[in-house]
């Protein structure tokens, strides 16, 4: 029975025994009682009168309360229904009784270099208004933040349009550009989840000429490409409009606008006022909002794990494959991965020196194509044959004022200065927090060809002063900072993979201090050789991430068989170190927090001049890991964790904190003078240190006590700051832990 049709007939029965109990009380007989004007009486009265009822009319009564109810309890429930949120898997549509609508708000940017596409935002700005919608225009140029800005847009259901113009090669306007490379980043960053813009709802329309070919409209394909992987909802085909006449699909620029314009609103409208229609919750085939074909996630990164110098992929770019050929392909692919156990077990094994060759007899590149895809994808800038360069994300923070590093609180390095590269992006370990997701090749030793130092070096500050250039005019930046950030005066060697795995990397590092760029280098404790035969770095770290064979080989998953004794020898090696040396200390919840004791233990075989101990990064989801939120420890945690270690060891203290990042600096109280700690590198001195050293051949050694210089109190622990440079903004990220690292 229909809903109405079932109200009524409640409401008639229910009139109806109405009627039938009031005939029943005015022909009921007297009882007796005249005087009834105190309540006792009233109750007699009243309790005679149902005892001379019928049985009908009492059942009456019964019948008339049972219906009040059922009528009470279907009103509020069609009430509720009324106002349910029906969303389909393209665009959110909110249905209320036809009292309630409430128009849907446009946030309409733009990025224009001639003004146009600011004047098509104002025209959809005005019909929007026509038909009774309320917007705003907004100019992408003004866009400072825009995680907060988009951030702002979800909370307020708002439906973004974005209006982008093409400039010169298929780039978006100048204006543009900061809010597209930040949609590039986040889109190719593993430590991004790709829901980030999972409630944003958008549309796009791009201006260009089909005149310039392949980029004709490029900027806003790529727009729209990014925001779909970050999980944005579209709610509209993206529109093109055509300044070429010929190729115009309605005569010119302009009309092209005005249908998509027109068809655009008539859709928003559709979506938000229709009752029964397109946005039911069992229906959304022919629904009018659904977005660009169902498109969405279609072109999101595929992760993959690779073992070798093939990787996982095909080398051949074109990833289509004729049936025919089917079989020749699985063929291949069955000896490429037989090939790649044979040569990891005898690895693992030393049983004999891998050379990968090709038919000619040269190693192979350690880079294939589809690798080279996959990690320029990523955001990598790659050199040579096997090396790579990235932006950190602290050096954009930094050139912004809005803070450093850890290694700018713990040590005193400028955060915009530092470039972060690895000579090697093959490693020997596939942990479970790899920020990679296990993209770069794994290997137990040097197989691939190899590559000049010189040449590395200066591919990597060639690119990495390109990254730099791009934020020229990006709205935050400080001119003083990118002008600095043009000198590079410092190197992390830790962007991914072994940097102590390449053969050449003492003359790689001699040719960093020859430019006066200090050296970070990280190594995974598997080459207890290579560490030995390391000549000085500013410092060197070793990364602990167990304290037990067992828990090592689930967290770091090593290749070699016998990765524990290597492990245990890289320690002692790093104990015969003269300069700086660090233990770093990932913590992953549920995983390697409770080992406290095993880790004092391993503590005092390499005599770490520092141990730096930091929660987890998370890296969004991934098939190489399964790690999740509830991995990352809350700084509380850390600290405490820290402060149980320090109880282990009697000749370390907590020396500093960086709050931001998640991370607290044990120190070896040699760097303690008197109450001070002298955490800090004298950079300066370092130069003339290892210039010295250089000289002599390497008979005029040094130590880590000849280059430390004074921490500032802001970096001490327990300070107000927490490890925040007072010199630099703080910047809040809205609503969200921040689970990034460095």
């Amino acid at each position: 029975m229909a809903k109405g049709r079932r109200d009524t007939f409640l409401l008639v029965l229910l009139c109806g025994n109405v009627v039938m109990l009031l005939a029943g009380v005015v022909l009921a007989p007297e009882t007796g009682a005249g005087d009834r004007k105190d309540l006792s009486s009233m109750l007699q009265w009243l309790w005679g009168l149902v005892l001379n009822m019928s049985s009908a009319v009492v059942l009456a009564m019964v019948v008339n309360l049972l219906l009040l109810l059922r009528f009470v309890y279907t009103r509020r429930k069609n009430k509720l229904k009324e106002q349910t949120v029906y969303v389909n898997k393209d665009v959110a549509c909110y249905k209320t009784s036809s009292q309630d609508i409430l128009p849907p708000h446009l946030r309409i940017f733009y990025g224009t270099q001639t003004g146009t596409a600011k004047h098509f935002a104002e025209l959809l700005h005005t019909a929007a208004q026509d038909r009774g919608l309320t917007s705003g225009v907004k100019d992408l140029a003004k866009v400072t933040d825009p995680e907060d800005t988009f951030t702002e847009e979800m909370e307020a259901g708002s439906v973004c349009v974005f209006i982008l113009s093409t400039y010169t090669d298929g780039q978006p306007p100048e204006g543009a550009a900061w809010v597209c490379r930040w949609l590039e980043e986040s889109s190719t960053d593993f430590r991004v989840s790709k829901t980030l813009l999972g409630k944003l709802k958008y549309a796009v329309f791009g201006l260009g000429s089909s005149e310039y070919g392949d980029n004709f409209n490029m900027a806003s394909r790529k727009l729209e490409q990014w925001l779909q992987t970050l999980g944005a909802q579209g709610v509209f085909p993206r529109g093109e409009g055509d300044q070429n006449v010929a190729g115009s699909r309605h005569g010119s620029l302009e009309q092209d606008f005005a249908v998509w314009r027109d068809e655009l609103l008539g859709a928003v409208m559709s979506c938000e006022s229709q009752q029964e229609g397109c946005c039911k919750q069992e229906s959304t085939e022919s629904c009018q909002c659904k977005g660009n074909d169902n498109r969405q996630g279609e072109d999101e990164e595929v992760q993959y794990e690779s073992s070798s110098e093939d990787g996982s992929l095909s080398d051949d770019d074109d990833s289509l494959v004729d049936v025919e050929d089917l079989g020749a392909v699985m063929n291949k692919m069955k000896q490429a991965k037989k090939q790649r156990q044979v040569e990891e077990e005898a690895a693992r094994g030393g049983l004999r020196k891998i050379t990968v060759k090709k038919k000619g007899g040269e190693p192979k590149e350690m880079i294939t194509p589809a690798l080279k895809k996959a990690l320029e994808k990523q955001g990598y800038r790659l050199i040579g044959s096997h090396s790579g360069v990235k932006l950190c994300r602290w050096t954009k923070s930094m050139l912004r004022g809005r803070g450093g590093c850890y290694k700018h609180t713990f040590y005193g390095i400028e955060s915009h200065r530092c470039m972060e590269t690895t000579p090697s992006l093959a490693c020997a370990n596939k942990c479970v927090f790899c920020w990679r997701h296990h993209t770069n090749p794994v290997g137990t030793e040097w197989r691939w060809k190899m590559d000049d130092p010189q040449a590395i070096l200066d591919g990597a500050m060639k690119n990495h002063y390109n990254l730099i250039k791009q934020f020229k005019g990006v709205p935050g930046v400080k001119p003083e900072r990118l002008a600095e950030a043009m000198d590079v005066q410092h190197c992390a060697l830790s962007l991914v993979g072994e940097p102590i795995m390449y053969p050449q990397i003492n003359t790689f590092v001699q040719l960093l201090h020859s430019h006066r760029i200090s050296s970070f280098l990280v190594t995974n404790a598997q080459f207890p050789d290579a560490i030995r035969n390391m000549d000085p770095v500013t410092q060197l770290y070793v990364s602990v991430d167990a304290s037990t064979k067992d828990s090592l080989k689930k967290i770091d998953r090593p290749l070699f068989r016998d990765f524990w004794p290597r492990f245990l020898d890289s320690l002692k090696a790093l104990s015969e170190k003269g300069q700086r040396t660090v233990y770093r200390l990932t913590l992953v919840k549920a995983w390697n927090v409770d080992e406290i004791e095993n880790y004092a233990q391993l503590v005092e075989i390499g005599k770490p001049d520092f141990i730096e101990v930091k929660g987890v990064t998370y890296c969004g989801e991934s098939k190489a890991s399964n790690l999740s939120m509830a991995n990352i420890p809350w700084h509380e945690e850390v600290v405490n964790f820290v402060q149980q270690l320090a109880d282990q060891l009697p000749a370390y203290e907590i020396a500093a904190e960086h709050e931001h990042s998640n991370c607290v600096l044990l120190a070896n109280t040699k760097f303690k003078k008197g109450s001070e700690w002298w955490t800090w590198i004298d950079y300066q001195k370092f130069h003339q240190l290892i210039a010295d050293y250089t000289d002599s051949g390497g008979d005029k050694m040094f130590s880590a006590e000849d280059y430390m210089a004074k921490t500032p109190s802001w970096a001490v622990f327990g300070s107000r700051e927490q490890g925040f440079d007072p010199q630099e903004t703080r910047w809040y990220r809205k609503n969200r832990k921040d689970i990034s690292g460095c």
